[in-house]
Formats: C-alpha cells, sequence, structure tokens
C-alpha cells in the first residue's frame, strides 16, 4: 500500500476524488440567479476610491530588510554559541535594527 503515497500515483488517483467532490459542491449549491447585486464589484460598503493608491516600495523595502536582519542574525546566534564576540554582534545588530527603524 505504500506505492500510493507515490506523488504521481497520488496525484491521478487524487484528481477524480476533487472532481467528484467539486461536482458534488456544484449539486449541493443549486442554480445560480444572477442579480445586479451578485454581478456588481465588491467594496467593502465602502465607496471606490477616486485616485490610484501607489505608495511605492520604500515601506516594504524597509520592512524586509528588519525582518532580515532580525533573522538571519537570530539564526547566526542560534548556529553558535554565545562567548564574548557575540555580545559584540547583538549590539551591531541591535544598532542595524536601530537604523532601520529610525530611517
Amino acid at each position: 500500500m505504500d506505492f500510493l503515497l507515490a506523488p504521481p500515483i497520488a496525484f491521478v488517483l487524487y484528481i477524480p476524488l476533487v472532481l467528484l467532490i467539486v461536482g458534488l459542491g456544484r449539486v449541493l449549491a443549486g442554480a445560480s440567479r444572477p442579480t445586479a447585486m451578485k454581478t456588481s464589484v465588491y467594496g467593502s460598503g465602502e465607496a471606490s476610491p477616486t485616485f490610484p493608491a501607489a505608495p511605492g516600495y520604500r515601506p516594504f523595502f524597509l520592512i524586509a530588510f528588519f525582518f532580515a536582519v532580525v533573522h538571519l542574525g537570530m539564526l547566526v546566534l542560534g548556529i553558535g554559541s554565545l562567548p564574548t564576540p557575540a555580545a559584540a554582534y547583538i549590539v551591531g545588530l541591535l544598532l542595524a535594527l536601530a537604523a532601520l527603524i529610525l530611517g
């Protein structure tokens, strides 16, 4: 029975199973009746903005660099032991984070 767990065989077996579940869902859903409300664009109950929202990538890169420094710093500290040079590394890490936070 372990051969059923092989990816190609599992893929071939799961496709009919998924199609069966989709067909059952369509039967249970019933017939659709299109209305103006169903075909309109959903705006979360608010009026659509009249200007395009394009803030740029600067906030994204600031957050991305912050998480990169935190994750890579913790990875380096987690792999090694905690001797005296690690304290200097932690201070450098905190200075880099402060520079990122303060801009």
